[in-house]
């Protein structure tokens, strides 16, 4: 009897040992090309090397990035069909939509390894040039300034409307259909501010078309080192409005394969030489917390942004 439960407290061990024994799928919601397409491109060679098993990426953009996660949802809970997604489909899309093909309770974070910081750009003739010349211009002008996002209800929108909650200031948000032109209009100045991502503002702000007053990581971007994160800017120590990039797997999938794979996601992330790609792509690399500090963090992703969703009456808006 000694003997059989010996054999069975192994079992994990051996079934570790054998997985992967096949091909593994890493579902992207985004198009081959993209910052977050290209960073997991060079992770899965390294994960490959790692496990001694193809690691197939596999594009499926649609759906506000809900389309990988629906097909993700569905497929079998065995480590071999995982999903890279951020906070638009694992925080913001479940309160902001009125239907979605999968639950959040779907999934299980495999890695934490990249935040995905906005920066407060504005057009280079406002006259402020610091976050408090901003907050203080924004409360004295009579016509309230306009922002820009690509859209109602996605991370850079709600990344200024938590900044205008948190100080009290009344900006007009312009909506458009995508970042580039979001962008173009703050450079054109038919907007005057907003918070866009790293990938399309860096050559407009060292070009001089925008200027950039703060990060809205807690921490500086490499990219931009002289540009302060908004907590020290505006000095209000817990302000964060980012985004993220996490893989994930089915929630049911066995815990030995969940520990195998964050042990090696955590072992290629924390790597310099990926650290440096994923600052060149614009994002910023974190050391993967434990997979049970990274379901806290979901948690608390989902209370800020959902909440601030319900606030703005776009619950179920979309």
């Amino acid at each position: 009897m000694l003997a059989a439960c010996a054999l069975v407290a192994k079992l994990p061990d051996a079934r570790a040992q054998i997985y992967p024994d096949r091909p593994i799928t890493i579902v992207v919601p985004l198009a081959a090309g993209t910052g977050m397409d290209a960073l997991v491109r060079l992770y899965a060679d390294k994960l490959q090397a790692a496990l001694g098993k193809p690691v197939v990426v596999e594009n499926k953009p649609g759906a506000a990035l809900m389309l990988a996660a629906a097909a993700v949802a569905s497929a079998p809970a065995d480590g071999y069909t995982l999903l890279v997604s951020t906070s638009s489909a694992m925080a913001i899309n479940p309160v902001l939509y009125k239907k979605i093909n999968y639950k959040l309770t779907d999934f299980v974070p495999v890695s934490f390894y990249v935040k995905s910081p906005f920066i407060l750009v504005v057009n280079p003739d406002l006259p402020a040039k610091t976050v408090p010349e901003l907050i203080e211009l924004a409360k004295k002008s009579e016509k309230p300034l306009s922002y820009s996002s690509p859209g109602a209800g996605v991370a850079q929108h709600l990344s200024m409307e938590y900044m205008k909650q948190r100080f009290s200031i009344n900006f007009t948000h312009v909506p458009y259909r995508s970042t580039p032109q979001s962008v173009s209009d703050i450079v054109a100045n038919h907007v005057q501010l907003g918070f866009a991502e790293a990938g399309a503002t860096l050559p407009l702000i060292r070009e001089g078309k925008l200027r950039a007053l703060a990060v809205s990581s807690a921490t500086p971007i490499p990219t931009l080192p002289d540009v302060p994160p908004f907590a020290k800017a505006a000095n209000a120590a817990d302000f964060e409005a980012v985004s993220w990039h996490m893989l994930f797997a089915p929630a049911a999938t066995p815990k030995f394969i969940l520990e195998r794979l964050h042990t090696e996601m955590t072992k290629i992330m924390s790597d310099p030489e990926m650290k440096q790609k994923a600052s060149n792509i614009g994002l910023l690399p974190i050391d993967p917390p434990s997979i049970a500090d990274t379901e806290k963090y979901l948690v608390s992703e989902r209370e800020k942004w959902g909440s601030l969703v319900k606030k703005l009456a776009l619950e179920g808006s979309q």
